[in-house]
């Protein structure tokens, strides 16, 4: 399987940020690849009012993604918000294009070294799983890896490839945490991990104001052995990453964790 990741800095107009997912998704095609993954907060950056540019999965930005998807002819992944009830949006994947259309509401919400996510984002409360031309994946976003009970249930429900879309918050010792959950979420649900996250919005001489988690880029692929397969570096890349889902039925019968937990 070939896979893309499209490390990016998004801004906070959802129409420009349309423009750095066509750039990525013709790359993308371009090498033949089968999925485009683009990070967390795709449509639009976090620090600024997420509730005025939300919309419904629908609306004009995800239809825009839908097109370019399926012109392309490949799958994508990419981070955008959608409106909640109760005011405030669903932190969501969309991933669409080879016959695939869902969405994945981030579980576990960012509410540390800080930083309350849950205070404009909403929730969400189901694992997802999709089968891309016989390939089960499924879908995480940022604050989801510090949870291995998510990766353990994504690979009890099939996928042998799990993606991790995020915009990393920085500080003393993130990159380090964020390279080691990675690898970790590898080992406990013997999967691909292929982590793409938002780059480091200094690395194009934007410097991120207030306590937002912008990104720090350092995107990376993880063996289901907990190896680095592809890692970038914090600068915006589009990284093909060529990756063996057969490796995954390898690594389960070497280490059969998932087969051995008692809790």
């Amino acid at each position: 399987m070939r896979i893309v990741l499209c490390q990016i800095v998004s801004g906070p107009d959802p129409k420009a940020n349309l423009e750095l997912v066509a750039d990525g998704v013709r790359k993308a095609a371009e090498a033949g690849a089968d999925l485009a993954v683009f990070p967390e907060a795709t449509m639009a950056c976090f620090g600024i009012k997420l509730g005025p540019l939300a919309e419904p999965l629908d609306g004009p930005w995800a239809t825009a993604v839908r097109r370019l998807a399926e012109e392309a002819g490949i799958a994508v992944v990419a981070g955008m918000f959608t409106p909640t009830e109760d005011g405030r949006v669903t932190n969501t994947l969309l991933i669409t294009g080879r016959g695939l259309d869902t969405s994945y509401d981030k579980i576990h919400l960012f509410d540390a070294f800080g930083f309350a996510e849950s205070n404009t984002v909403a929730p969400g409360a189901q694992p997802v799983v999709v089968d891309l031309d016989g390939t089960k994946i499924g879908l995480t976003t940022c604050y989801d890896v510090r949870f291995p009970g998510l990766f353990t249930t994504l690979a009890d429900q099939g996928a042998s490839v799990i993606v991790t879309s995020a915009s990393w918050g920085s500080g003393e010792g993130k990159r380090e945490q964020w390279e080691l959950l990675v690898r970790a979420r590898a080992l406990d649900s013997t999967s691909w991990v292929v982590a793409c996250g938002q780059a480091d919005p200094r690395s194009i001489g934007r410097e991120p104001s207030g306590k937002a988690p912008t990104g720090i880029g350092y995107s990376l692929v993880a063996t289901p052995l907990g190896q680095v397969h592809a890692q970038l570096a914090d600068a915006p890349e589009v990284r093909v990453v060529d990756i063996d889902p057969a490796a995954v039925d390898q690594a389960r019968q070497a280490v059969p964790v998932l087969a051995n937990r008692r809790f």
